[in-house]
């Protein structure tokens, strides 16, 4: 059975237009689907209104206690919320889940190194047979990059991690799983400064190819990494773009 993974984040949530565009792209699917979103944008936001200023690393987020508070309060609250009443407004019944809801999502604490990341959780286990059973009630689960520990501490985790170890435990359900990224990008470009530079499909020989040439460094190599590791762990392929590419199908393609 096929099945969607969509992950959004970034200038997406930020966007009110992009954002109803994503949206109504979420409830048109035919296949079931899932939806997986950030909002450090908007926590950064409230984070600052609080009086506090946001701390960052590499593009990571620095998750002391009163950080957390607020992140919590941003993601499982304000952010997530509004997507399922904006998905239920489209006539998608959609239910809105925390890791610790239903026990969904396990993390632990990220072990401090160089850099200790506070309340950030790193996922040790997806609930599949939550979610699957959630799906066969015709629900589609709205994921925030909120986890926890099942001894009673929330943690802080970065959501195309989620998305990734979502798409791997549906995988392990049975069912044919796309995930797909939506972001401001048309996809992953060979020259960052010509949007028209998609690169189509890449396999994992192409994209080894594609690092030593550095056409791809920096950020995006994390995040293809853990993509190739969801498709050796059963997802079909996965899917880098905007909502345009997307749609049209002209996206990037990651497979096997």
């Amino acid at each position: 059975m096929q099945l969607t993974v969509l992950k959004i984040g970034g200038n997406v949530l930020n966007d009110e237009a992009a954002l109803a565009g994503v949206l109504d792209y979420f409830a048109s699917l035919t296949e079931l689907a899932v939806l997986v979103h950030g909002g450090g944008g908007k926590a950064s936001e409230v984070i600052r209104e609080m009086g506090r200023e946001p701390r960052m690393v590499g593009g990571r987020r620095i998750t002391d206690a009163p950080t957390l508070e607020i992140v919590t309060m941003v993601y499982t609250g304000l952010i997530n919320k509004n997507l399922v009443a904006q998905l239920q407004r489209r006539g998608t019944n959609a239910i809105g889940l925390s890791g610790a809801d239903g026990n969904a999502i396990l993390a632990e604490k990220r072990p401090v190194g160089e850099i200790d990341y506070g309340f950030a959780g790193d996922v040790t286990e997806v609930n599949g047979s939550l979610l699957a059973g959630l799906l066969r009630l015709e629900l589609r689960p709205v994921l925030c990059p909120i986890t926890h520990d099942a001894k009673g501490q929330l943690l802080n985790t970065n959501a195309d991690t989620i998305a990734n170890e979502v798409a791997k435990a549906l995988a392990t359900q049975g069912y044919q799983v796309s995930l797909k990224y939506c972001f401001e990008l048309p996809g992953v470009l060979r020259d960052i400064n010509d949007e028209n530079s998609i690169i189509k499909t890449i396999t994992p020989k192409t994209y080894r190819q594609y690092q030593l040439e550095g056409v791809i460094a920096g950020g995006m190599i994390p995040k293809l990494d853990n993509a190739f590791d969801a498709i050796a762990s059963g997802v079909q392929e996965v899917v880098i773009g905007d909502l345009s590419h997307l749609r049209s199908g002209q996206a990037t393609r990651l497979i096997a």
